[in-house]
């Protein structure tokens, strides 16, 4: 009954999913008429909030690229690919793949986003290489699928801003003074415990979605043979510039200096992670095991490439952002569900409005610069924990990535696929995430 429903899905989402880019400028005009429908504003204050909002994410949208490209260089450091490799040699059959990669890409997802995505769809490859009855469309799918836990993750937008005292998208602390560490967000039980059920339950719903031979999309492996980025194979120049391109002694130089700054930081106010300190560790680990600066240059040139498709859709998304809070209508979708929530329901529906709020703000930073200020006064006058109710919104995004195909844009980059060719796998995904973690939110609360 599972692979039925899901050969439907599949189906469906074949024939009527657009390219992720006309998705993003239907979500614009949706917005919009949306905006003039069911708020004050009018034609000229939507297009002005439209065009500011284009430019206000552009921090933003630097950050998220930056943690995507350190993450892809960092997974094609040798060390990294090496044990990838290892890693997709592992299982022998099609059931065997699905799980191994999708609890490796979980947990690098669950340790950062940026290179959990990257090592879901390089794993993805790597095994469609190895195993011959394989279906590759599940496999990209089953690498997008370990996103869902992301937020609830060490890289978790929400929570590190929470975390980070003065950041503009601390809400918690402007509304309460409060600082909220990882032990009242990722480490929980209201956190955990989902997040452990989706590491045990997907796996076994794959299993029994999978598709039959006779139903599966195989890929020569030939066409999956990526260009591997391997400098010391071809002699090395002798001339001065080459030898400083390849001396590891400015490798170590730098890195020494990030160990340096860390440890101090550390000494000073203790270990905080935030948006940055990611990115910083993601670097300087990629640095040091790629050893040779110019080959980290050739590597993150090379993970430039997965960035340009999100580069070129957060524009859009920013503008559909500025127009979500310039006109009010965040506030319209938001309070509508804060006006009927109790002291035990408001973590539920944070959770339900994130989802569909999620569609058209598919950052987790600026979906939050959306909610929080309508969610964590709603927390505090029902006498709800404010960081309950922040995770309750986090879940809400991780969950909607399944059908909103903004973040599967890397991996089907690396893949070489299309949305429409994983997106029916995803909703099976999106079906145990909404259970587990709103379920979660109704327990917990």
């Amino acid at each position: 009954m599972l692979r039925r429903f899901t050969r439907i899905c599949v189906r469906y989402a074949e024939r009527y999913i657009p390219d992720p880019y006309l998705y993003a400028l239907i979500l614009t005009f949706v917005t919009a008429a949306a905006s003039f429908v069911w708020t004050e504003a009018g034609a000229a204050k939507i297009v002005a909030s439209w065009y500011d909002g284009i430019w206000a994410i552009l921090a933003f949208a630097m950050q998220m690229a930056l943690i995507l490209a350190t993450g892809v260089a960092l997974a094609d450091a040798p060390p990294v690919r090496r044990l990838l490799e290892r890693i997709a040699s592992i299982p022998a059959r099609q059931s065997d793949a699905v799980v191994t990669l999708f609890l490796a890409g979980a947990f690098a997802n669950w340790l950062n986003w940026g290179f959990g995505l990257v090592v879901g769809a390089l794993l993805a490859r790597e095994m469609a290489k190895r195993i011959r009855d394989v279906d590759f469309a599940l496999l990209v799918a089953v690498a997008y699928m370990g996103n869902m836990v992301w937020a609830s993750g060490l890289s978790s937008s929400i929570a590190l801003a929470s975390a980070t005292p003065g950041s503009a998208l601390n809400i918690i602390e402007k509304v309460t003074g409060h600082i909220a560490g990882f032990s009242e967000t990722i480490f929980t039980a209201y956190n955990l415990v989902p997040t452990v059920l989706v590491f045990c339950i997907i796996p076994l719903m794959l299993i029994a979605i999978a598709p039959n031979p006779a139903e599966m999309k195989r890929v020569p492996p030939e066409l999956l043979k990526r260009q591997e980025i391997a400098p010391d194979s071809a002699p090395r120049e002798k001339h001065f510039a080459a030898r400083i391109e390849n001396a590891p002694l400015f490798t170590l130089l730098i890195v020494a200096m990030g160990v340096a700054y860390e440890t101090q930081t550390i000494a000073a106010q203790g270990f905080t992670l935030d948006i940055n300190g990611m990115i910083f560790i993601a670097l300087m680990l990629g640095l040091i095991f790629h050893w040779r600066p110019i080959r980290y240059v050739r590597a993150f040139n090379s993970a430039a490439r997965t960035v340009g498709p999100i580069l070129l859709q957060f524009p859009l998304y920013g503008g559909i952002m500025g127009m979500m809070t310039g006109t009010g209508l965040a506030a319209v979708i938001a309070q509508a569900f804060v006006a009927f929530s109790t002291h035990a329901t408001l973590p539920f529906w944070s959770f339900v409005s994130s989802n569909i709020i999620s569609l058209f703000v598919p950052s987790g930073g600026g979906h939050w610069a959306v909610q929080g200020p309508f969610m964590v006064p709603a927390a505090i006058s029902l006498h709800v924990d404010p960081a309950l109710t922040a995770m309750a919104t986090a879940m809400g995004e991780q969950t909607a990535n399944m059908i909103q195909p903004f973040w599967a844009l890397p991996v089907l980059a690396i893949a070489g696929l299309a949305i429409r060719d994983i997106m029916g796998y995803c909703v099976m995904a999106l079906i145990v995430g909404l259970v587990l973690y709103g379920g979660a939110m109704l327990v917990f609360a």
